[in-house]
């Protein structure tokens, strides 16, 4: 997801920096990145007060809940997650990522549901740039192309 946004971006000509940190954790733990994206040059890729944080699991709201910045946007994938967000600073975005990844038949593709939805909602790319960058990522894959598309409008039309 992170990676699509990135080159989404680059697509745009704007200055992004991509940092993922994928560890032992990469599936249903914390694994998470930074996409820092900018019409100016970006001093630094650490993001100490984001915009904008996307919380997929239950963990990651955790862990990541008190990191963004007063008045930002907190997605989270609402079929995972069910705790109470404990901040009234923040607006919630919730995506039922995983029921809609599940009834389009492509269960792992909850992270394009989500990135259709964060898309729309953040205005910081197209979604004809995502899409590009999906192509360009998944090259010759007609089939996951498919899906992750249909995911990612899935996504993009709940708003």
């Amino acid at each position: 997801m992170g990676l699509n946004l990135a080159q989404a971006a680059m697509l745009e000509g704007k200055n992004i920096t991509y940092l993922p940190s994928y560890g032992a954790e990469v599936r249903g733990g914390t694994a998470n990145c930074t996409v820092a994206i900018s019409d100016e040059e970006i001093a630094s890729p650490v993001a100490s007060s984001p915009d904008f944080v996307v919380a997929m699991n239950q963990p990651s709201l955790v862990r990541f809940q008190n990191q963004i910045q007063s008045g930002g946007l907190f997605f989270i994938n609402s079929s995972l997650i069910e705790a109470e967000i404990s901040r009234g600073d923040i607006d919630i975005v919730e995506v039922p990522a995983s029921s809609i990844a599940e009834k389009l038949g492509g269960p792992r593709s909850a992270n394009m549901v989500m990135l259709g939805a964060f898309t729309k909602k953040s205005n910081l790319v197209s979604l004809s740039s995502v899409i590009e960058a999906l192509r360009s990522t998944l090259k010759n894959k007609q089939k996951l192309i498919a899906i992750n598309k249909k995911a990612l409008m899935a996504g993009y039309d709940l708003f």
